[in-house]
């Protein structure tokens, strides 16, 4: 397996949300930005957190989940990981996926895994229209491109929207999410990595994997930059 590092400096900007980027540019300088590690003003995330979050080492965090032939997170969801994820995710900091995805893949290495194609787990339109990018797509990109993997975003939709899982109870996370994925006969045959920001419950993975395995796949594999305590 090729292993290809990337800049971990590169920014990632979808073309198809590239005037998402111009609107944000715009609020920028009517309202610049605040740092999500410190708080530094005109700082998505700057330079003094990105090389504490370098510094964070990755420690695989080891998940079981129905259905998913092995899971894991490339750390806990705590302290600087948590502050990268969220100001990624929230608050347009697309330029920390190079790093998140590196810590992916370090994670990946330590795995006894055999996947053939990358796939993320899919947004709602109407999530990919208000956030202007899925975080877990920019991830698979990265991760894809460094291990030199096959990689779709089209195979696997989510094809209703749901409620934000963080902000339902954890027994309401299930029923939210159930049936909310399709993926296509073209997976059949084919071993999937599943690509996500954070695990929690592991309940909107499941529900990925429920669509993989009716499209027939013949093994689901999923990571995470982060899991909750």
């Amino acid at each position: 397996m090729t292993i290809r590092k990337t800049h971990p400096d590169k920014r990632v900007f979808p073309s198809h949300q590239r005037w998402k980027q111009l609107s944000a540019c715009l609020i920028d300088f009517v309202f610049p930005p605040k740092c999500g590690g410190c708080g530094r003003v005109d700082f998505r995330f700057c330079e003094i957190c990105l090389d504490d979050l370098r510094a964070v080492p990755v420690t695989v965090k080891p998940r079981s989940a129905r259905g998913i032939n092995g899971l894991c997170a490339a750390g806990l969801y705590e302290a600087k990981l948590k502050q990268a994820i969220r100001a990624f995710k929230y608050n347009g900091a697309v330029e920390l996926a190079p790093p998140l995805a590196d810590r992916l893949v370090t994670a990946l290495e330590r795995r006894n895994w055999s996947f053939d194609i990358i796939v993320p787990v899919p947004l709602s339109a109407e999530r990919l229209e208000e956030r202007g990018y899925n975080q877990a797509d920019l991830l698979g990109q990265q991760v894809a491109e460094q291990m030199n993997i096959p990689y779709r975003t089209d195979e696997l939709r989510r094809i209703r929207h749901t409620a934000q899982q963080t902000k339902l109870p954890v027994r309401q996370r299930v029923e939210n999410v159930k049936n909310a994925f399709a993926a296509t006969a073209k997976l059949a045959r084919r071993s999937v990595l599943l690509i996500d920001d954070v695990v929690t419950t592991g309940s909107t993975l499941e529900a990925c994997a429920d669509a993989l395995r009716t499209a027939e796949v013949k093994a689901v594999y999923a990571i995470a930059v982060a899991a909750s305590a």
